[in-house]
């Protein structure tokens, strides 16, 4: 019997899903737990598996369509439809058949005609052009058989801004849309723009006794990274300073019993916070392998939603990539976020003497709503003796 693929709810407040791409098309054989398509929602990215094994046999919604939760997307069957693969850009292919009464019936001595233009389009890609009032017949289509999607349309109305006249250096620029992820991305930063009463302030520390810590653990251990030392240093003072871990509803101040901390991971693709819980609760060594179980499940697309919702603080690291520093806009509904600068040697003065260092700058972006700068420099400088003086220390192996 088909069985019907059905658009996931990945997580409790979503109702709906992008899709992204299809993995697999029509006719192709797909096996069961086998990825068949990728969505993206408000939350995550994530591959969604086949439910049963058996052959695509029709395909419901393409690539780049919002899609609400329990949708029917694609169909499984025994065998393949007759129309072949799904076009490249994962709708269905374009209708070829004479349409009942459209005057464009088959007539002796001449081949069947294509149905009008209006027939050929999605909904989404109806939509998309009323919105931006093109008109689909004067856009050339690079679906199957012609047919204009969602990026043509887009293509159209980028088209329209660039001036005309003579080839002027602009002429090989390329358009594109922008992914479903960066739109996300982009919305929650304006937002937090217009919110936040955005302030940084910016320490530098030194990682000497760090550095020593992690020089001291055996050559059977592994080593945890300066991040994880970082994070359970901010966990320790966001209990000290709950304030700090808390964030606003209305003219009310929400304070969080749980320290969930946000590790911002950069992807080929973009950008995603997955969420260390109760990082206060736990030693450097689970704080370093949560890290990387969440770095390398968020770069495979295998996060769900509540490992990248309820946080309250978040930390973002751009010192990995070389930066000296950074000024991050924060992550709402949060109140407060970290940047790591590059950990690197520098000349320090110690005891009036010039030496070498281990030194980076931390910066912390609040929101002076909620939290005065001196509370803003007092959390900070925690974080900071905790680091210099007695840092966290890793878990010992028996």
């Amino acid at each position: 019997m088909p069985t019907d693929v059905l658009m996931p709810q990945m997580g409790e407040s979503i109702v709906e899903g992008t899709i992204v791409r299809w993995i697999k098309t029509v006719g192709d054989v797909v096996d069961r737990d086998e990825p068949l398509f990728e969505i993206s929602t408000d939350k995550v990215d994530a591959e969604i598996p086949s439910p049963v094994d058996g052959v695509v046999t029709a395909i419901k919604a393409e690539v780049g369509e919002t899609v609400p939760v329990n949708s029917v997307v694609a169909v499984i069957g025994g065998e393949p439809i007759a129309a072949g693969p799904a076009p490249a850009d994962g709708g269905m292919p374009a209708q070829t058949e004479p349409v009942p009464g459209d005057g464009q019936a088959e007539r002796a001595g001449q081949t069947v005609q294509s149905p009008p233009m209006s027939r050929r389009l999605s909904p989404v890609v109806r939509r998309l052009a009323a919105e931006h009032g093109v008109d689909p017949s004067t856009l050339l289509g690079t679906g199957d058989g012609g047919r204009v999607t969602k990026a043509d349309v887009l293509a159209g109305v980028a088209a329209r801004s660039l001036p005309s006249g003579p080839p002027s250096a602009e002429a090989g620029t390329r358009v594109e849309p922008m992914s479903v992820m960066r739109q996300r991305i982009a919305e929650h930063m304006l937002t937090s723009r217009r919110t936040s009463a955005l302030v940084h302030t910016l320490f530098e520390v030194d990682f000497s006794a760090v550095a020593a810590l992690r020089a001291g653990r055996s050559v059977s251990e592994r080593t945890p990274g300066y991040l994880s030392f970082i994070v359970k240093a901010v966990a320790d003072a966001l209990v000290a300073m709950p304030v700090i871990n808390a964030s606003i509803a209305g003219s009310d101040i929400v304070y969080h019993d749980d320290v969930n901390i946000g590790i911002a991971v950069a992807l080929d693709w973009g950008l995603i916070v997955p969420v260390i819980r109760r990082a206060d609760r736990l030693t450097v060594d689970e704080i370093d392998t949560a890290i990387l179980d969440l770095a390398a499940r968020a770069r495979s697309k295998q996060l769900t939603p509540d490992e990248v919702s309820g946080g309250t603080f978040t930390i973002t690291n751009p010192g990995a990539f070389g930066s000296v520093f950074g000024l991050p806009i924060i992550n709402q509904p949060q109140s407060a976020i970290l940047c790591v600068g590059a950990i690197e040697k520098r000349p320090a003065v110690v005891d009036d003497a010039v030496v070498v260092r281990l030194r980076a700058f931390l910066s912390l972006g609040f929101d002076h709503r909620l939290i005065d700068g001196a509370l803003a420099d007092h959390y900070l400088a925690q974080v900071k003796e905790t680091l210099e003086g007695a840092p966290p220390q890793p878990r010992k192996t028996s």
